[in-house]
């Protein structure tokens, strides 16, 4: 069997952005965003403007998304690249990011639950029946002593 032939940039020929945003699984949109916020650096253009992503562009773009994936902030991801593209990084500067965003995304978590927790306990007092009354609304509008009546 005939073996299939390699995508551009896999080649490490210049793949052009629909080609370079199908092999890194972000938009062409997401991708000049990307590149206008300088996560990028200089992308290549043809005589005639279009843009030529890289191997090492693909590969960054793949970075980014893997980053976007976990809930890392654009400021975060452009100090991620920039430690990525550092070889003589400290691992320690890495780590303090990913430590802020992980004590974010606890905090987030825990505000959720919290409303979670709420929520479940306003259904539990809402009968659902076809009476005008509705401990849900009352809350809602401020009036928590629907709550504390039942």
């Amino acid at each position: 069997m005939p073996s299939q032939p390699k995508p551009a940039a896999l080649s490490g020929q210049p793949v052009n952005i629909g080609e370079a945003a199908r092999q890194s699984g972000v938009s062409a949109k997401m991708l000049r965003h990307y590149e206008s916020l300088g996560l990028l650096g200089k992308v290549t253009r043809t005589d005639s403007g279009y843009r030529l992503y890289s191997a090492a562009d693909v590969h960054t773009l793949r970075f980014i998304k893997r980053c976007r994936d976990l809930g890392f902030s654009m400021a975060e991801i452009g100090e991620l690249v920039g430690l990525w593209q550092n070889k003589r990084r400290a691992s320690a500067n890495v780590k303090k990011i990913a430590q802020k965003h992980m004590d974010e995304l606890s905090e987030r978590i825990a505000a959720m639950q919290a409303m979670q927790r709420t929520l479940s306990t306003l259904l539990h007092c809402c009968l659902g029946d076809d009476r005008p009354d509705c401990p849900i609304l009352d809350d809602l509008a401020g009036d928590h002593q629907s709550l504390s009546n039942s």
